[in-house]
């Protein structure tokens, strides 16, 4: 066994990258919406490893790596394991230790390399779309300063990108501002921002806020406080930099997500706009230019760069992925996604048929609803006055 008579259970990135992967399995044991934000090449995602320990349904023939942020988690783990006769070790420092040891210093080709594949290889599946949406919804003017909204996943790090490509275009005068607000992130995952703005060549601008520790001891809905005060500051910092615009990174499967949770969840039918104006800093307008672009084309441009970005982590897990703009928990999320999941092996345009759901709405099917003044309108308040106009269907 590789690991047996390692008596602290743990070993360092240095000595991880000095075996040769077929000998171990390395296991991310975080969970589903932290491994998809990012991991470490080569990776499976078993955070029930505990669970599958116990029940014997891992091979005792293997050696395993595990990691999880920080390396707490992982060491629990591997200790678990150990103790029903696997050969297991958690890896020191997590991710993070891996994430921050892990950086090339070439920058200028690596930066080249992330452009030339937007330009290149999925100019269709990013480019394109980026484009289409800013057209279709017109969320670009002449004259406009964006802020560029950085939160330092893969999302928003890609959108500044494709805000830079469609600069070199300039086809009429538009003003950038690449904004990271540190809500209170921990040293590694500011490391990890700044790394990845100088590795893409975005110049980034950073300001201080301390919202972690202003809702770590709110009971009820702090991820939702967390993401509302987010987005003011964001709101404030860009109109005090000139800009009327604040552009965030939200994509299509981010809206069909939170059109089944609306319903699901919120027993409601709305989604996720592609543009808003502010009602709180006049003048101002969130949009989210990423609107048709798909999550796993995100990922694919991600990996074929082998970049590697943090997700939320916030002061509650240090891994959280919770505080999203519209304050939906990672859980409620990761259901919906395996729902759709589940669906699309029935009806391949699933997702699609939801997206369109929203440009479909037939008030004259609706039993109630609200106008632009939030005032509601119920279908018994003209019901007998249509009767004599041209019939719709009975269904």
């Amino acid at each position: 066994m590789l690991f047996e008579k390692n008596e602290t259970a743990e070993i360092t990135v240095e000595e991880l990258a000095d075996l040769h992967p077929s000998l171990y399995r390395l296991c991310d044991v975080r969970d589903e919406v932290s491994f998809r934000y990012g991991s470490i090449p080569q990776a499976v995602n078993l955070h029930e490893i505990g669970a599958l320990a116990e029940s014997g349904e891992l091979d005792k023939q293997v050696s395993y790596v595990l990691y999880c942020m920080k390396g707490m988690q992982s060491m629990e783990a591997a200790c678990k394991l150990r103790s029903f006769g696997y050969d297991a070790v958690s890896l020191k420092d997590g991710y993070a230790g891996w994430l921050t040891s892990g950086y090339r210093e070439d920058y200028e080709d690596r930066q080249r390399e992330a452009e030339k594949s937007i330009q290149k290889t999925f100019h269709k599946c990013l480019f394109t779309p980026f484009t289409k949406a800013i057209r279709e919804y017109e969320l670009l003017k002449p004259g406009d300063k964006v802020a560029v909204c950085i939160s330092g996943g893969k999302d928003s790090m890609l959108m500044a990108k494709l805000f830079q490509e469609l600069k070199r275009h300039n086809k009429f005068p538009f003003e950038l501002v690449f904004l990271v607000m540190d809500p209170g992130y921990n040293e590694v995952n500011r490391l990890v921002i700044e790394k990845n703005a100088r590795m893409l060549g975005v110049p980034v601008t950073i300001f201080e806020t301390k919202i972690f520790d202003a809702v770590y001891d709110v009971e009820n809905s702090p991820c939702y406080l967390c993401a509302r005060m987010r987005r003011g500051y964001l709101y404030s910092k860009a109109k005090e930099l000139g800009c009327n615009k604040i552009a965030l990174g939200h994509h299509y499967d981010d809206v069909i997500e939170t059109i089944l949770m609306g319903m699901l969840y919120g027993a409601q039918i709305q989604t996720m706009m592609p543009k808003l104006h502010s009602t709180n800093f006049e003048g101002m307008e969130l949009i989210r230019p990423l609107y048709f672009i798909r999550e796993n084309d995100i990922m694919r441009w991600r990996d074929h760069n082998h970049l590697h970005f943090i997700q939320c982590a916030c002061h509650f897990t240090d891994t959280c992925s919770s505080c999203r703009e519209d304050g939906s928990s990672a859980s409620k999320r990761m259901e919906i996604k395996q729902m759709i999941k589940n669906m699309k092996q029935i009806n391949p345009f699933v997702e699609g048929n939801i997206f369109k759901s929203m440009y479909n709405v037939n008030l004259n099917t609706v039993i109630e609803y609200k106008d632009k003044q939030n005032r509601k309108h119920h279908f018994l308040e003209d019901y007998d006055q249509d009767f004599r106009l041209p019939a719709i269907s009975d269904r």
